[in-house]
């Protein structure tokens, strides 16, 4: 769809789903803006969003087939998986091969794949990434209601008048529908938001109440609200005598495991009178929306504790109506579309169950494929551990980077290593996964392609084309398709255009359905290319043509179960797999940052998301910190039974002591030692296959280099004798950050070989400054060319170095510097007249901590809206109000 604005498209990156805007002006540029008119963000955009137009250039992309490291022709390339695949299907069986998928696929490549693995290859052994981060939201789903459903829809957010927020930071991971949030609250006064969470994220700011429960804990503390509402009277009888079935063993398995609100409190670390408080709320509360996320996913119980946050609405009936619900936020674009056409190992297209025999039967017959699947296919872990094995010889990887985001993630490597014939699709060239591969794919990007993607709300929206597809990227479905050409299934994967694509998928939902599953939008069959083009963001079901499809079920109090009714689970809780011990003392934590997204290949691209966290950290408590001697900014190391990371601490008291976070998205690429999935042990739960990513005992030590440094410089260089670095993009720049354990005899000669090219010497437009105070251990050294700031090394004992951006901001001269800003940087201070922007808190208007401090002491700006009006901080996607808000009581408390 295309209007003056330019062509509307979905955000590539969260589970939220947001229209955007994506126009090409004149000069090639793009020029991104929120759709106001898509009813998930309504012009809304987070940092990452509003950011897309910086992450679209060809740097890095792969754009031809290669084969053994060499550009080859499609058909060689496409020739050699499908041949490799053949032949490996017809010595070792189907079971022997697989495919690895992703949440970042479209709706109609996810359906091409899933149909050629299971039903012609004939393995269900067809994963995704999204195993990793959704899967017990769809194993608990599946319990209680009999299907994958999500009840609820955005608007629910705006009418409720009770948000519980567990294990979701969703003001970092989902910013458009936190602040969706923060309006609601303003423009509703009996509106109360409780935050479940271990860490005192920025999603608390908003919060009523935050209850920081032991790790893991979560069961218990539902546990202990399903029984409290029992006792007290707060039962919907009717509701659950007319709708419900296992009412009596559920509450049985509440009261005695967690027999009272001081029973929770014990069990969750908290303090009894905020349980009691949190219970006395919800009870009081008809309309009360519970979201919740990886936090309570990520587990080795997670859909346990999906489940006993089901049975708390199923209890009191709050489900189905305007304003209440349980409601899981999903992480990635389309993972939900990615459920719809059976992207789970364990799952068949269109909500249809793998191990129902009707269900097979249906989908071979209206696929008219010559196999089905017949028994669930290996999870995740499970297949990357066959693979390592020797079970699985071959594998096509799409569109993720499992070496980086897997558990135990060493292993993936040397499971890879090993494998017989490895496949990537991908757009970029260079990732962790695409090392391993023995054939390469150049896929079309976000802005390359069309389709559908379905965000956590149901609903479905398209993704359109706004770029020419650069070299010889392709869409996934098409490579998928002609690879099951070459594999003699010709007839079945013979797609002209992904609008094909999708009306199969609807006719698919619709077929022999009648009401008996969920997923339905068979509505949506039969669309033309200009209708399928024009599709507007609907959600699903959508049984009749021109519905506008269904804002919330179970409103009618059916559900997809045998009995049509939906299912208390009794839930015990219990402590994760690995519990900590002498050896391994503390918690660790993965999660995701404001500004960034999964393994960086996109959001690693733009200077401006990486300018508020440009370098891998490990979040602990000073109680924890103290005693082993670690002060802010140093370096630490993180280790488990599986590995060790080396990063920056950052002391933080919103952390629980004992506990420790460390993002999960450094890799290789960007970090020498910072791809913490390596440390998380692949445990999983038993039910949905999820590994328990928020749980993993480790301990913590100081790590002392000799010496610490930073380097700034216009090329991407290649590091040498370094012991420690981590890489970011400045603007017209690359960042690094640095230590070593062995320090150069001459640091001059050592920093004139790493930043100097090789004919420096031959070049009169190339200077060369420095400065060395033996004594204290300080170097300085710069590369000038045409007297502008080409590079500069700084180094020094401690990691108290001098601050970056007033060094950018030298490197942002169109101008030869003046020697006084020659003696500035030699000196590692700025000039008077000029003013150190400090770091980014702002990552949408590129304000500094420094420049907001000197706004708040001197010019008195005391509130944030005073700020936004005068640095526009905090006016875009609002991220950073918290920040804004933490600087403000920091610096008012200081002046007092």
């Amino acid at each position: 769809m295309t209007g003056a604005e330019g062509v509307k498209t979905t955000c590539p990156y969260c589970g939220v789903g947001c229209g955007i805007a994506a126009a090409v002006q004149a000069g090639g540029s793009v020029q991104i803006s929120g759709d106001e008119t898509h009813p998930a963000n309504l012009g809304r955009l987070c940092s990452k969003g509003a950011a897309l137009a910086e992450t679209i250039d060809l740097e890095g992309r792969l754009l031809y087939p290669e084969m053994g490291g060499e550009r080859c022709t499609w058909d060689t390339a496409l020739d050699a998986i499908a041949q490799n695949f053949a032949r490996i299907i017809r010595e070792q069986g189907p079971d022997a091969v697989a495919f690895y998928v992703s949440g970042q696929l479209l709706t109609e490549d996810y359906y091409v794949a899933n149909k050629l693995m299971k039903g012609f290859i004939g393995s269900a052994n067809i994963d995704t990434n999204s195993r990793l981060c959704m899967a017990s939201s769809v194993a608990g789903h599946k319990r209680a209601f009999g299907s994958d459903t999500v009840p609820c829809c955005y608007e629910d957010l705006e009418l409720a008048d009770l948000i519980v927020l567990a294990g979701s930071n969703t003001a970092w991971c989902h910013p458009v529908l936190f602040q969706r949030i923060a309006h609601a609250r303003k423009s509703n006064p009996r509106l109360k938001i409780v935050v479940i969470d271990p860490r005192r994220t920025a999603t608390c700011d908003i919060a009523d109440l935050h209850l920081a429960l032991r790790s893991g804990s979560d069961a218990a503390l539902f546990n202990g609200l399903l029984g409290y509402l029992h006792v007290n009277g707060r039962r919907d009888d009717a509701y659950i005598r007319a709708h419900t079935e296992g009412v009596e063993a559920a509450v049985n398995s509440a009261l005695v495991s967690v027999p009272g609100a001081d029973a929770a409190a014990l069990q969750c670390g908290l303090d009894a009178t905020q349980v009691q408080a949190f219970f006395d709320l919800f009870a009081a509360t008809e309309k009360t929306v519970t979201v919740y996320s990886q936090g309570v996913n990520q587990s080795s119980s997670g859909t346990d504790k999906v489940n006993a946050i089901i049975n708390c609405h199923l209890l009191t009936g709050r489900i189905g109506r305007p304003g209440m619900g349980p409601f899981s936020f999903t992480g990635q674009p389309n993972a939900m579309g990615g459920r719809e056409v059976g992207g789970l190992a364990n799952q068949l297209a269109a909500h249809m169950e793998l191990e129902i025999p009707e269900h097979r039967a249906r989908v071979q017959r209206f696929w008219q494929s010559p196999v089905i699947a017949d028994k669930p296919g290996l999870k995740a872990v499970d297949m990357f551990r066959a693979l390592g094995e020797g079970k699985i010889k071959a594998i096509w990887i799409m569109a993720t980077n499992p070496v980086v985001s897997l558990p135990d993630a060493d292993a993936a490597c040397k499971a890879l290593q090993s494998c017989e014939f490895v496949a990537v699709s991908d757009c970029v060239r260079h990732t962790d996964t695409t090392a391993y591969g023995h054939v390469l794919l150049p896929a079309a990007a976000w802005g390359e392609k069309d389709g559908t993607v379905t965000n956590s709300e149901r609903r479905i929206s398209r993704q359109r084309k706004f770029l020419p597809a650069p070299g010889e990227a392709r869409p996934d479905w098409w490579i998928i398709a002609q690879v099951a050409k070459r594999m003699g299934y010709t007839h079945a994967f013979n797609y002209s255009s992904p609008a094909q694509i999708f009306n199969e998928h609807a006719a698919l939902s619709g077929f022999e359905n009648d009401g008996a599953r969920d997923f339905d939008i068979s509505g949506l069959c039969g669309l033309d290319e200009a209708a399928y083009d024009t599709l507007p963001p609907t959600q699903w079901p959508v049984v009749q043509p021109g519905s506008a499809g269904t804002q919330r079920l179970f409103g009618d109090g059916q559900f997809y179960t045998p009995l049509g009714k939906a299912r208390f689970i009794p839930v015990t809780p219990r402590d994760p797999r690995h519990p900590v011990d002498q050896a391994y003392p503390m918690v660790l934590n993965t999660g995701r940052v404001r500004d960034h997204w999964h393994t960086l290949t996109r959001t690693g691209k733009s200077a401006r998301l990486s300018s508020h966290t440009y370098e891998p950290y490990a979040e602990l408590h000073p109680q924890d910190a103290e005693p082993l001697g670690i002060r802010q900014h140093d370096l630490i190391s993180v280790t488990s039974r599986l590995g060790s990371v080396t990063l920056r601490a950052m002391l933080n008291d919103a952390q629980l002591p004992g506990n420790v976070f460390v993002p999960m998205h450094w890799n290789d690429q960007f970090a020498a030692q910072a791809r913490v999935d390596a440390l998380v042990h692949p445990v999983v739960d038993p039910v949905s296959g999820q590994p328990e990513s928020k749980h993993t005992p480790v301990r913590v030590s100081a790590y002392r280099p000799r010496w610490h440094g930073f380097l700034l410089s216009r090329r991407k260089l290649a590091l040498h004798d370094v012991s420690y670095w981590a890489r970011a993009r400045g603007v017209e720049l690359w960042r690094y950050e640095l230590a070593g354990e062995t320090q150069p005899g001459d640091w001059s000669a050592w920093a004139r070989a790493l930043l100097c090219a090789p004919k420096d010497s031959e070049n009169d437009r190339v200077a060369w400054i420095d400065y060395l105070d033996r004594g204290a251990g300080c170097y300085r050294g710069a590369r000038l060319l045409n007297q502008r700031l080409e590079s500069c090394l700084f180094v020094a004992p401690g990691p108290e170095l001098p601050s970056r951006s007033w060094l950018m901001e030298l490197f942002a001269l169109k101008r030869a510097l003046t020697n006084a800003e020659r003696n500035s940087l030699l000196a590692a201070r700025p000039l008077a007249a000029v003013e150190d922007a400090g770091a980014t808190v702002c990552a949408c208007f590129n304000v500094g901590r420094n420049t907001l401090l000197r706004a708040i002491q001197r010019d008195g700006l005391h509130s944030v809206e005073a700020i936004g009006q005068r640095l526009k901080a905090g006016t875009n996607c609002g991220s950073c109000i918290p920040e804004l808000k933490a600087l403000i009581a920091q610096t008012v408390k200081q002046c007092a």
